[in-house]
């Protein structure tokens, strides 16, 4: 019999893109101070890869650690612009400089997704996507912010590209569930693999 998957998140797009994809499964958030774990990794001078995968790792096992026998997907994203993380912006003056910073440049999304049972990680992938943006105008970015920042507030880089930041892009090489964050069509092979999603 399927065992059941928590989302250890609180997510909305990710648990939409579960749904969306006919996979039962609840959601439960996990507390993590990531900006404390990414400086830490940062002095050890850990990948961008090693990050996103460490931080989706430690949200997985929190929650599996209370739910034995439970499935636990924990998730997290980070994005790498030569060689700097930008985190979810702080405040509206924030995301724009992020923006202004990310314009008429490349930079890259690791989207890791790992599952842990029984406080033991079982599963992990971590996937890639290389984003190039537009050389858009201070003007329209303002304007961009001030229209979206309720909705780009939660997400790093201060852009989301399954809404009006779209727009800003003129190149996007990888999968798109990757830059919404969460590498699905792997996360779904591995689940028809072990019998938890009928194929």
């Amino acid at each position: 019999m399927p065992q059941p998957l928590i989302l250890a998140s609180t997510s909305e797009i990710r648990a939409k893109m579960l749904s969306n994809a006919g996979v039962p499964h609840t959601t439960s958030g996990a507390r993590i101070d990531e900006e404390m774990v990414k400086e830490a990794l940062l002095a050890e001078q850990a990948s961008p890869r090693d990050i996103a995968d460490t931080l989706a790792e430690m949200k997985a096992r929190k929650i599996s650690d209370k739910t034995p026998g439970a499935i636990v997907l924990g998730c997290d994203q980070v994005l790498d612009h030569r060689g700097v993380l930008l985190s979810k912006p702080v405040d509206s003056h924030d995301a724009l400089t992020q923006l202004q910073a990310l314009r008429n440049d490349r930079h890259t999304l690791l989207s890791a997704a790992v599952i842990c049972e029984d406080g033991k990680p079982v599963w992990r992938h971590v996937g890639v996507v290389r984003l190039r943006m537009h050389d858009v105008s201070d003007a329209y970015l303002q304007d961009y912010v001030a229209r979206n920042w309720d909705s780009i507030r939660h997400a790093v880089g201060a852009y989301k590209l399954e809404e009006e930041g779209v727009r800003l892009f003129s190149r996007i090489d990888g999968d798109y569930f990757t830059v919404l964050g969460l590498p699905l069509l792997e996360l779904l092979s591995y689940l028809a693999l072990r019998g938890d999603l009928p194929r």
